[in-house]
């Protein structure tokens, strides 16, 4: 397989971010929801936010580059199959789940950053609070960071349903251009 994306297929760094990043984003999802019913006398009651903001971070890095290798690599065109609803849609729902993460992100930042202090991850390297004015910012952030999220989570399984829908229904390779197989 190639390393970068072709007119028939996504190449294995667009695919291995695809899915790495899907991954991690539903594994931080999971981890949040677990955390924040985590009581003050549980082992985990550090840790776990520690790790979700390390991981947190590293992820948005990743997405930067994942957006980087967009412009160097660029996606396959839309399959000769797909009319103009079905390209507009899948332009603006990709939008919307690259604003999305990067925007639950950035919340989580705010979260993290509002008291003043920067994030440690994983004692490598520390992300200053640069951001720390905003009125309530903690809570505010709070409620932006759960709703993003929780909007990312159905995005992202309306996103998997429409592939499911292109692979079955509709019989062609978008799904399996994901997956690394030219399209026929």
């Amino acid at each position: 397989m190639q390393w970068r994306n072709s007119p028939s297929r996504f190449g294995l760094v667009s695919i291995t971010l695809h899915w790495g990043v899907a991954l991690v984003f539903f594994g931080l999802f999971g981890l949040g929801l677990w955390m924040v019913e985590l009581n003050y006398y549980s082992s985990w009651y550090k840790t776990a936010p520690e790790t979700h903001k390390g991981i947190g971070i590293l992820l948005f890095l990743v997405m930067l580059a994942r957006l980087g290798w967009r412009f160097v690599s660029p996606p396959p065109p839309a399959l000769p199959n797909h009319g103009p609803m079905t390209r507009l849609g899948s332009k603006l729902g990709h939008v919307v789940l690259y604003v999305g993460l990067f925007a639950v992100m950035i919340s989580g930042y705010l979260i993290s950053t509002a008291e003043g202090r920067g994030i440690s991850v994983f004692g490598l390297f520390e992300v200053p609070a640069t951001l720390t004015a905003i009125p309530d910012q903690e809570d505010v952030a709070g409620v932006i960071h759960q709703y993003l999220a929780w909007g990312l989570v159905i995005f992202a399984g309306i996103h998997a349903l429409a592939a499911l829908k292109h692979h079955f229904i509709d019989r062609d390779a978008t799904l399996t251009r994901m997956l690394g197989r030219a399209a026929k």
